[in-house]
């Protein structure tokens, strides 16, 4: 099919919120939505209606027209089914389905209409998936929030805990006849009694060695584990406590994975930020691939609220791009530059907007994973397996930190010998986390070596990798910022933020 515009209306074909996916005059759009309740049959109940050009297909919704316009060599079958998903979408967003509220989360149904269709051809999503594309909820964004609170707690708790001890000591001080302690004594007292207190309480961990060594090791203790995504604000939170003082001045772990920071923010700061969603088989193919993207403009100081933004796209596979409805598409297909179609409107100030999405899909070339895992197990002596694990970086421009990779164990109690690594491994339950603290294009493979006793070969999988990574997969740079009046080079700051939201190696 193809989708010319999709509208949510009034009965009397007033629009309210119009969202065009091909190229066509405003007047064009404007003529086709006038002509819409012309052609409405009084007393009869339809689904679509045509024109010479035209099919109109709609679907009440109270008061309101969910309404979808489409050429007339479309599937009908096919125009039904969409329509079906903008009439879930519709009241998910809009409880009352009144004009008013329509109105109101009309940015929030432009972005759900830009998840189910692009460039005119409708997208493979349900209605769970949009709504996750369009929260763009944040997983590491919670986690720093949590810390961040915790560090305010604790340290407002140990200032309290200080001020009583030197009142109490004061106090003591006067009594005796003696001069209170000099005020300099805070900071040191303060740091010394925390580090000692967090001396005492700080657990003795184990770590492997990180020289790769051939050697039998036999690793049936329980070790803790270093960067699980599942436990990331606790083992931050309880290294906090450990660190005294430095809870002011604690930055985030890597794991959090470049939480938003404005400590080295100018006042023009770009965030390219990607998700990658992974499965591929035991035999290397790719069973589902999935990568989002989204770019973030942050404008601190009001003189540079109109700028432009150019982007260059190197990338050669087929990358959806879609701008924000109030980004001059246009312009940037054309010129690779971001900017507002109204261009004496300035951007928001002191706020994330999102100007840019990007995603490539159904990817099953085997090559187009960041990261290959191989995992070989093969059956040995005494009812056991001997187990060879291989990684290859296969997008030599990726830098991946951090990268942990996580292989399920047998059940009960078996008795595990590694033999060789790269990095370092810890024992967990029933998973061995094998950490490699950098992959990149110097060091891009490694291997793995352990035999496992009792074990079949279908115990070790699926497998499960996660990364933090300062390079995107994509190929999109931003290249400048330009003042939008006279051209003239505005500083910027940019980050970058890559990471796994799933990578299953089943």
């Amino acid at each position: 099919m193809v989708l010319i515009a999709a509208t949510v209306c009034t009965k009397s074909g007033k629009a309210l919120v119009s969202r065009q996916f091909v190229e066509m005059t405003k007047a064009r759009i404007e003529g086709l939505l006038a002509a819409f309740p012309k052609l409405m049959t009084g007393g009869r109940q339809h689904t679509f209606v045509e024109t010479e050009s035209v099919r109109y297909v709609y679907q009440p919704l109270d008061k309101l027209y969910m309404l979808l316009i489409t050429t007339k060599a479309s599937n009908i079958l096919e125009d039904l089914e969409t329509l079906r998903l903008f009439s879930r979408v519709v009241p998910e967003y809009c409880a009352q389905l009144t004009e008013a509220d329509v109105l109101n989360q009309a940015f929030n149904l432009l972005f759900a209409f830009d998840e189910i269709v692009a460039l005119g051809y409708r997208e493979s999503v349900n209605l769970a998936q949009v709504r996750s594309f369009v929260e763009m909820d944040s997983h590491e964004e919670k986690i720093y929030q949590a810390v961040r609170q915790t560090q305010e707690r604790e340290a407002a708790n140990r200032m309290r805990e200080r001020a009583k001890e030197l009142q109490r000591e004061r106090l003591e001080a006067a009594k005796r006849g003696q001069p209170p302690r000099s005020s300099s004594g805070f900071g040191s007292g303060f740091g010394s009694s925390s580090m000692s207190s967090s001396a005492a309480s700080e657990p003795i961990t184990e770590k492997i060695p990180t020289t790769p060594v051939r050697e039998t090791r036999t690793t049936t203790r329980s070790a803790m584990k270093l960067g699980s995504r599942g436990t990331d604000a606790e083992t931050f939170v309880s290294r906090l406590r450990s660190e005294g003082d430095a809870a002011a001045s604690v930055t985030v772990p890597t794991k959090i994975d470049k939480a938003p920071s404005t400590t080295n923010n100018k006042d023009v700061h770009l965030r390219f930020e990607e998700r990658l969603s992974l499965t591929a088989g035991r035999d290397g193919d790719i069973q589902s691939f999935e990568l989002s993207g989204l770019l973030t403009l942050r404008i601190s100081n009001e003189q540079f609220g109109r700028i432009h933004v150019h982007v260059d796209n190197k990338d050669t596979r087929p990358l959806q791009l879609q701008t924000h409805p109030n980004v001059d598409k246009e312009a940037f297909r054309s010129e690779g530059v971001v900017r507002l179609k109204q261009a004496q409107r300035p951007f928001p100030l002191h706020s994330d907007v999102g100007v840019l999405k990007w995603r490539l899909a159904h990817a099953h070339d085997e090559r187009a994973a960041p990261l290959s895992v191989n995992c070989w197990p093969s059956e040995g002596t005494n009812g056991g397996c001997d187990v060879n694990i291989e990684y290859e970086l296969e997008q030599d421009h990726l830098v991946l930190s951090d990268v942990n990779i996580i292989i399920p164990l047998p059940s009960g109690n078996p008795s595990v010998v590694v033999h060789q690594w790269e990095g370092s491994y810890t024992q967990k339950g029933r998973s061995i986390i094998w950490n490699i603290p950098v992959i990149n294009r110097q060091q891009k493979t490694g291997t793995l070596e352990f035999t496992v006793s009792p074990a079949i070969p279908n115990d070790f999988f699926p497998l499960n990798v996660s990364w933090t990574s300062d390079t995107s997969l994509a190929l999109l740079a931003a290249t400048k910022v330009t003042q939008a009046e006279d051209g003239s080079p505005v500083d910027y700051s940019q980050e970058i933020s890559f990471h796994a939201d799933k990578y299953e190696i089943v």
